[in-house]
């Protein structure tokens, strides 16, 4: 056989095996798989900022264009339509977050309100917004070009402690509920509060139930260790970390221990790496530490001279400046996860507009590309950036539907309410 034509043959299975190799550059390879599968990112907190930018106020606002949204006391924003375009976007879950709160009924009006602000906010935008009631109509909206989106409640308080307000929750459009957010709930721990629970209670334990039953991804993010083992004891269906990183690289209690990383396997799921530097860098999170040690220290001293405090307070951050955290801190996260868990367990949740810094390259959500790239580098095939830009996260939601369709039969489960 002729020899050139061996080894032509040779190099285009090579490429088949390989496309990043079959790509002129880093960029060209990210830009392929992106092509093929946009981002579908798990976290992001455009709600809030509109309420604590506009009171809600939006019918005057223009998202195609919010980099001059700054003010004297908030970063402009991380998201609008031209960069959500740019970082080629093509799904995103719409975090209705709203603050911890013992008073569990106004979390719920509040929650209720940021569902309306995001409603119509795609309402708004047609052309480039739209929110999917489930998997068949996500892909549909993203393969029209659209930027498909979900709606998540990120903490139980938003459920004030009721199995029925979960069911009307999910009736108004939330396809996940976090279980926690910085403060324990009545029937769960959070990672960043003082144990309650032990984890969950026999009523937590029926809220992940029917969060299966009714088709509601449950969301571990924030929770606690005890937590999320419970949880995934409990779960009949793919849970997700929404915006988390891995407490391997740096040891975080927002982050995911590797104790909990095997079960993540077993039950389908997925940890989606968020971007803030704190949760991504250890050089952050120990100069965090010590910031809160040094504060402590100059408030004793300075008691009753809060002008005395705050100059030396920034006589400290002036000499201690935050450590620069890069693309290359995210896809440390992600290589841990695919040499613990596998690829297919990965996905992406930047936390937009719901932190104050964000990677440098990534400052916004134009930035995906240069993450992508990055994998590339370090040998990520075409099939591994498109699991991690949206295919795993598309599976998992058609898991949790794929149970819950499977539960047809089965009654709501019923606490008493109370008197």
């Amino acid at each position: 056989m002729n020899k050139s034509f061996l080894l032509a043959g040779f190099a285009a299975l090579a490429l088949v095996a390989n496309p990043v190799a079959a790509q002129s550059s880093p960029e060209a390879a990210a830009e392929a798989a992106l092509k093929r599968a946009p981002v579908f990112d798990g976290h992001n907190d455009v709600p809030w900022a509109l309420r604590d930018r506009a009171d809600n106020v939006i019918n005057d606002f223009d998202f195609h264009d919010t980099s001059d949204t700054a003010t004297s006391n908030d970063i402009a924003m991380h998201t609008d339509l031209v960069r959500l375009r740019k970082g080629r976007v093509g799904a995103q879950f719409w975090s209705v977050y709203v603050p911890s709160n013992p008073n569990e009924q106004l979390a719920v009006q509040q929650t209720i309100e940021q569902i309306d602000v995001m409603r119509r906010l795609a309402a708004r935008y047609p052309a480039d917004l739209a929110l999917a009631a489930d998997s068949v109509e996500l892909e549909r909206q993203m393969k029209a070009g659209k930027i498909a989106g979900m709606l998540g409640i990120e903490g139980g308080h938003s459920i004030g402690s009721s199995l029925a307000v979960l069911r009307e929750m999910y009736g108004m459009g939330v396809r996940y509920m976090t279980l926690t957010h910085g403060k324990n709930v009545p029937w769960a721990d959070s990672a960043t509060d003082a144990p309650e629970h032990d984890g969950l209670t026999d009523f937590g334990r029926q809220v992940v139930r029917e969060m299966n039953r009714i088709g509601m991804i449950v969301d571990l993010s924030h929770v606690s260790e005890a937590t999320m083992k419970d949880a995934l004891e409990t779960a009949r269906a793919p849970v997700m970390f929404s915006h988390s990183g891995v407490r391997a690289i740096n040891d975080h209690p927002r982050n995911v221990p590797d104790s909990v990383l095997p079960a993540v396997k077993a039950n389908g799921g997925i940890v989606m790496i968020v971007f803030l530097p704190a949760f991504l860098d250890p050089a952050v999170r120990e100069h965090g530490l010590a910031r809160t040690a040094q504060k402590a220290r100059i408030d004793s001293r300075f008691v009753g001279n809060p002008s005395g405090a705050a100059a030396a307070m920034k006589a400290w951050d002036d000499a201690n400046p935050v450590p620069v955290t890069h693309v290359a801190k995210v896809a440390d996260h992600i290589d841990h996860l695919k040499r613990t868990i596998g690829v297919d367990h990965i996905g992406l949740g930047g936390d937009y507009d719901g932190m104050g810094s964000a990677p440098v390259g990534m400052e916004d959500v134009s930035g995906y590309p240069a993450l992508f790239a990055e994998l590339a580098r370090r040998g990520y095939s075409q099939a591994d950036m498109e699991k991690i830009a949206s295919r795993n996260m598309i599976r998992v939601l058609k898991a949790v539907e794929a149970y819950a369709a499977s539960q047809k039969g089965q009654s709501p489960i019923e606490t008493p309410v109370a008197k």
